[in-house]
């Protein structure tokens, strides 16, 4: 999988996923968004970013 970007809340830092794995949720609407979803390499800690809709 690509790597993605994302910010972790803890470590107040952007950081590179570990294990990202595309996830899907609800949003306005009722319309489902992308989402990846992994950890922080550094510290644990769930990472979570919403991309951008695919059209």
């Amino acid at each position: 999988m690509a790597q993605v970007e994302a910010y972790c809340v803890k470590c107040k830092a952007k950081r590179m996923m570990k294990d990202p794995k595309e996830v899907t949720f609800k949003g306005k609407g009722g319309v489902e968004r992308g989402a990846m979803k992994g950890t922080c390499p550094t510290c644990g800690t769930t990472m979570f970013r919403i991309m951008p809709k695919k059209k």
